[in-house]
């Protein structure tokens, strides 16, 4: 192998290992830095159990950055995951052709899950990183998007009070 062969191998290892600090800490890889786990809860649509919540943020559990976490306890497409998405989204936005393209975007990004699957979604200051374990399935670079999207499970208008109230649930100690 030749000297720039290496070099190029040792310069690309390096990017990627700082592609992956925003995300390190907090016990998961993709996870950042600083965040503490908050409460969690169930959601339930039918009597059926849908999935499993759990909030990851700093100080302010409204205020990015923060992480939640779905694990998912029936089979769903992603592209239903991505519909009941857009429906939530729509008591906090009234702009359907926003919504529509959200809902793209969503579509592309969400995979279909089964029984013990999860979605992580981390929301930093530049958008949504939605990803499954330590694979990165996709992001949506738009606070406005963000504040949306995770208004389905925080914001005070959230068809789910319980498990908004659950998640809202300080940290111990």
């Amino acid at each position: 192998m030749s000297c720039s062969s290496n070099l190029r191998t040792s310069r690309r290892s390096f990017l990627l290992a700082l592609l992956a600090l925003p995300f390190a800490g907090s016990g998961h890889a993709s996870m950042p830095a600083g965040l503490r786990r908050w409460g969690s809860g169930t959601f339930r649509r039918f009597g059926f159990l849908v999935y499993q919540a759990t909030l990851w943020a700093g100080e302010d559990p409204l205020r990015p950055p923060l992480a939640l976490r779905l694990d998912y306890k029936r089979s769903i497409a992603g592209t239903a995951i991505a519909e009941a998405s857009v429906k939530e989204m729509r008591q906090l936005v009234s702009d359907e052709q926003q919504l529509d393209l959200w809902g793209e975007q969503m579509a592309q990004i969400f995979p279909d899950v089964r029984d013990g699957d999860h979605i992580l979604g981390v929301w930093q200051a530049d958008g949504v990183r939605f990803l499954q374990g330590d694979r990165m399935l996709g992001s949506v670079a738009d606070a406005e998007f963000a504040r949306a999207f995770f208004g389905i499970w925080l914001d005070e208008q959230t068809s789910a009070p319980e498990l908004r109230a659950a998640l809202l649930r300080p940290p111990a100690g």
